[in-house]
């Protein structure tokens, strides 16, 4: 009966276990985009102080990049030495594997710096291989094991684009054999060849500067199609042709355009700031592609997020809006009703993810990441940290702007040089 019992407790486990050994966040916003995590078991309440620190690290360099973990390894970039550097870590003990330069960082002459300089984008894993683009728009692929470069191709000298007013920030969009970039421009987003770096693919008939949006994948019917946002709003092109399906100008704005946006089926969510607000498009089939319709465009009082995205959870969108000074927000998807609100306290921006039915919120100014639950009736926190440190690179007049990533059991905040690993796993 002992032995019974135990094969019994083994099958039981089992698919837990699995999930946990694969609970990866390959690319930013992880597995699909929307900023969830895998499925995995977490502490659901934290203790007083927060989860049990794993390790830290320093030296990563400058910049906002966050991180991507595909199995023991964590990959980002970072301003080092004047170069633009890949990264990569042990999830396990936080030890550097190896770091490749993939050309020059930008300077102050390169985009405006006021705001900090340093690396924005977030390493895409897909197979073998990793794929980056610098501040100043070097592509990049490297070996995922190893880090040598397989190809470079310039965004500016070789797609004819230009370098946005903050630096490139896009991540790069794995598509099967393509990887998708924004140069702006008459190449405004762009195919490349895995494997090659050739342009296989463009968006057809457009000419507009690129901004700092990721670019998505959707699918609606037979139509498959990669949905942006830039100064003239939310985008959206033919995955085989190019050509432009629909676009919608709520959220476009001619300062900065930088959450990437939410698709849930037929309903596309995009919020920028500057006084956007936040838009919600219905998407259906025509003869000739896909068109938009509006179902609202809400500016006042509601959410007009600046940079630290927002996450989709049974139909309500959570994330921080700029209005009143800072407040983290529940809206109803399919209505715009903002459900409610929360003070930011000193924070003025902050970033969010969210993994086994709770929200992480990290505050831009106070270093605190909050566990809450997802939860459309009111801030319900279940726990909270501190940061143990922060940088000391100078700031100029930006923030702690790197997004939190849950993957494999851990937490993992990053503030320019420095990257803290949290234990969140359930026993």
């Amino acid at each position: 009966m002992n032995k019974f019992a135990a094969i019994l407790m083994t099958i039981v486990l089992l698919p837990g276990m699995v999930v946990a050994q694969n609970a990866d966040w390959p690319q930013w916003r992880g597995p699909n985009r929307d900023g969830h995590a895998a499925p995995q078991r977490l502490l659901q309440q934290w203790p007083d102080g927060g989860p049990k620190l794993a390790w830290s690290a320093d030296g990563l360099g400058t910049g906002y990049s966050a991180v991507s973990v595909v199995g023991d390894d964590v990959f980002t970039m970072g301003s080092i030495d004047g170069q633009s550097v890949v990264v990569c870590l042990s999830l396990t003990d936080g030890s550097v594997r190896w770091q490749t330069a993939i050309g020059r960082a930008g300077q102050g002459e390169d985009y405006n710096t006021g705001w900090g300089d340093g690396q924005r984008a977030t390493p895409t894993v897909d197979g073998d291989q990793v794929f980056v683009l610098s501040d100043i728009g070097t592509i990049a692929a490297l070996g995922k094991t190893d880090g040598v470069i397989a190809w470079q191709v310039e965004s500016v000298d070789d797609l004819g684009g230009s370098i946005p007013n903050w630096g490139y920030s896009e991540s790069p969009l794995v598509d099967g054999e393509r990887v998708v970039v924004t140069p702006g421009g008459s190449n405004f987003m762009v195919g490349l060849d895995r494997r090659t770096g050739k342009k296989i693919w463009s968006t057809q008939d457009v000419d507009i500067p690129a901004q700092y949006v990721s670019v998505i994948k959707g699918r609606l019917g037979k139509q498959s199609f990669y949905v942006t946002a830039s100064e003239p709003g939310v985008l959206a092109f033919d995955a085989d042709s190019g050509k432009q399906l629909f676009a919608d100008s709520a959220t476009g704005n001619k300062v900065a355009v930088i959450p990437t946006p939410v698709l849930s089926g037929d309903l596309l969510y995009h919020t920028s700031a500057y006084g956007a607000g936040n838009t919600l498009l219905k998407l259906r089939e025509t003869d000739d592609g896909i068109a938009a319709d509006p179902v609202y465009a809400l500016t006042s009082k509601t959410m007009e997020n600046h940079h630290g995205g927002v996450v989709l959870v049974d139909g309500v969108i959570y994330g921080l809006t700029k209005q009143a000074r800072g407040n983290w927000m529940a809206q109803r998807l399919e209505s715009g009703e903002v459900l409610w609100r929360e003070s930011a306290g000193e924070n003025r921006s902050g970033s969010i993810c969210y993994a086994d039915g709770r929200l992480y919120c990290y505050g831009d100014a106070d270093g605190s990441v909050t566990l809450i639950e997802a939860d459309p009736s009111g801030w319900n926190q279940r726990g909270r940290l501190t940061l143990p440190a922060q940088t000391q690179i100078p700031r100029k007049s930006g923030a702690i702007w790197t997004h939190p990533v849950v993957a494999n059991g851990r937490l993992i905040i990053r503030d320019q040089d420095l990257m803290y690993a949290y234990e969140i796993a359930a026993e």
